[in-house]
């Protein structure tokens, strides 16, 4: 994309607001209170606010490779510490989607140098189902799966956080697993079972 088409397309797009709502940024720079916080791949293929139609202000945005949710990385947890505590979201979105190329890599045996530690997270993932990952024949479907457990495992690293075990106690917030289908463009609740994951792993993870 060309740089300087990319300041000509700011100039469209504030006449476009503007000829709409003559206030529209004077509102906007009024606050923000969103109900979703949503976390994401960076894949460039996948924009959070478009793929679920969200307007300016609706949606929490926070995007690393493979939407990760690593209890060491700080940026992530901030992330979730604002939006649960400060900001009283009252959903929190993991969103993965199919053909990532961050799971991909990750089960490549490949020296990828500093993105290795963050991808052993995903592999990670594949041990605690491989089972279930090596019972899939077909490569693409087994990715496929993947992603979907990526998913899942990231949100349970979501649920072990003191900020979301004490909304979900005071205000009974919601977390989310979904994936996005490039082919089709459709998102997909994964109906992850959180009330029997809970069941399982706050014995080990409670802290409030």
């Amino acid at each position: 994309m060309n740089i300087a088409q990319i300041f000509r397309n700011n100039e469209s797009w504030i006449a476009e607001k503007l000829k709409v709502d003559p206030e529209y940024f004077k509102n906007l720079s009024k606050g923000q209170n969103p109900e979703v916080l949503y976390i994401g791949c960076s894949d460039s293929r996948v924009t959070a606010e478009e793929l679920m139609g969200a307007k300016p202000g609706e949606v929490f945005v926070h995007r690393n490779i493979a939407n990760m949710v690593p209890n060491t990385d700080l940026s992530v947890m901030s992330v979730i510490t604002y939006a649960v505590s400060h900001l009283k979201v009252n959903h929190i979105v993991v969103c993965g989607h199919y053909y990532c190329t961050g799971v991909k890599s990750a089960m490549q045996s490949a020296d990828l140098g500093i993105l290795n530690p963050w991808l052993r997270n995903i592999r990670d993932v594949y041990r605690l189902h491989k089972d279930e990952l090596d019972s899939i024949a077909d490569t693409e479907e087994k990715y496929k799966r993947l992603v979907e457990l990526n998913v899942q495992e990231q949100c349970v690293n979501i649920l072990k956080t003191s900020d979301v075990q004490k909304a979900y106690k005071e205000r009974h917030i919601t977390v989310h697993g979904w994936v996005f289908d490039i082919h089709s463009g459709k998102l997909i609740d994964l109906q992850i079972d959180f009330d029997n994951i809970l069941k399982g792993i706050m014995e080990i993870y409670r802290i409030i």
